[in-house]
């Protein structure tokens, strides 16, 4: 079945303009409690990023929960992995996340776990888009959910960061600048680096509610970049406004991104005879990842793009380690989602084992030009389908004779269509994907 409300990342638009409004998620609230109520004895975590509508969806989640009879326990701003962990410590039946990521602050968006700490199979997510078509209800006084706020949380998750690396584990004398986007990481990330002894210099950790991700963090590095160069650091760490993604910069103010993270990560545990399988990309990961774990040995399977499709490909094949370009990197060996603070300590002891900069670590990753261009998409017809984009993208890939490739598909957070062209001569890779862009924009007026 077609889902009406989630996409693939839960449900998330733009605040007040339907469905991310305080009506609506108060009778979320009340079809997740009748659905997971339906199971047996029901207690739901609730936990939100720092912007400023995360109050208002809290407090009409919160209320319909209660009037579905579900217990609730709020977390108050902390990382989307962070709810993943505590929904699965409190063996409560699911965890909500109110956040809309790496976006700004205007928008907001919900995201559900199970009470395993992954995504939300479908049939729940089913089950509960047929209770928001359903008339409203209210159990009876004496069976309304209570309320109650966990104090504890972030020392809670800070302790669980630190346990994903050995006990001996001391980072003195790495020097790093963190920027925590004014997000859910504000609090925690930076405890979690100064507590296993690194040097560390926070930028963007002043959450007023507007700021999230505004010029800082995983989308905007030009300040961690200027930073990392000005400290003299090692290196630095950027997150994203809810904690799920993280890139790097090295001491050189070079980025590096989740495939290179992906590619010193998944190459140590190699080393080391600890790398179950393979690894996972997606279908925007760069080709040189690809040859790269190939060289060493390493299968690699690319799934589509979004977290959700990459843990779903490594749970299919017991794997450990996937991720995405964008950050997103799933350590399985280690928590239930992609977790951006423990990725970065992965990198870190990788870092520390093989005693090398992280300019260092990337140098045998050698990644092929690849121009990613956005085309912005109002609805209608599918561009992707139209016959003249699907010709001149055959044209395309036939011009790069099998050194190169082409991939154009919609964003699933976004109106967007990404225009993805990939070969050896970054000019001719750069001309094909501004020609395809504009074809794509042409479709779409």
């Amino acid at each position: 079945m077609t889902k009406k409300y989630f996409g693939t990342d839960g449900i998330r638009g733009r605040v007040g303009e339907f469905p991310i409004t305080p009506d609506f998620m108060l009778k979320l609230g009340w079809a997740a409690g009748m659905a997971f109520r339906s199971m047996g004895a029901c207690r739901i975590l609730v936990g939100k990023d720092t912007r400023i509508s995360g109050y208002m969806f809290e407090s009409a989640l919160e209320a319909g929960l209660s009037a579905a009879g579900a217990d609730v326990m709020l977390l108050g701003p902390m990382p989307t992995p962070a709810i993943a962990y505590l929904t699965r410590t409190f063996h409560a039946e699911a965890g909500i996340v109110i956040s809309a990521s790496h976006n700004p602050h205007d928008d907001n968006g919900i995201k559900f776990f199970s009470g395993q700490g992954t995504k939300l199979p479908d049939e729940i997510e089913l089950m509960i888009e047929e209770l928001l078509d359903a008339p409203m209800t209210v159990v009876e006084s004496s069976k309304l959910g209570k309320v109650s706020r966990i104090n504890d949380a972030s020392g809670r998750y800070i302790e669980f960061c630190k346990s994903s690396v050995p006990s001996s584990t001391n980072f003195a004398g790495l020097k790093i600048v963190v920027d925590c986007a004014h997000g859910a990481t504000y609090k925690v990330a930076p405890s979690v680096f100064k507590e296993l002894g690194a040097d560390v210099t926070v930028l963007s950790a002043q959450p007023n509610g507007l700021n999230i991700n505004e010029n800082c963090g995983s989308t905007h590095m030009e300040q961690l970049q200027a930073a990392v160069l000005a400290e003299h650091a090692d290196l630095g760490i950027a997150f994203d406004g809810d904690g799920d993604r993280v890139l790097m910069v090295d001491h050189t103010g070079a980025i590096v991104d989740g495939d290179d993270l992906l590619f010193i990560i998944a190459r140590d545990m190699h080393e080391r005879n600890k790398l179950q399988g393979g690894v996972v990309g997606t279908l925007m990961s760069n080709l040189g990842l690809e040859l790269a774990l190939a060289d060493l040995g390493i299968p690699f399977v690319r799934a589509n793009v979004g977290d959700r499709y990459v843990i779903a490909e490594l749970l299919e094949r017991n794997w450990q380690v996937g991720g995405e370009n964008s950050g997103h990197v799933v350590c399985f060996q280690h928590t239930t989602t992609g977790d951006a603070i423990i990725a970065a300590l992965q990198v870190l002891l990788s870092l520390r084992r093989r005693e090398e900069s992280l300019a260092q670590a990337r140098q045998a990753l050698r990644k092929c030009p690849q121009v990613l261009l956005n085309v912005r998409f109002g609805g209608g017809e599918n561009p992707i389908e139209h016959p003249a984009v699907k010709e001149a993208c055959e044209r395309v890939t036939l011009a790069m004779a099998g050194r190169g490739r082409v991939l154009l598909r919609k964003s699933g957070t976004e109106p967007l269509v990404r225009v993805m062209v990939e070969g050896d001569d970054e000019t001719q890779v750069r001309g094909h994907a501004e020609d395809l862009a504009k074809l794509v924009t042409e479709v779409c007026a």
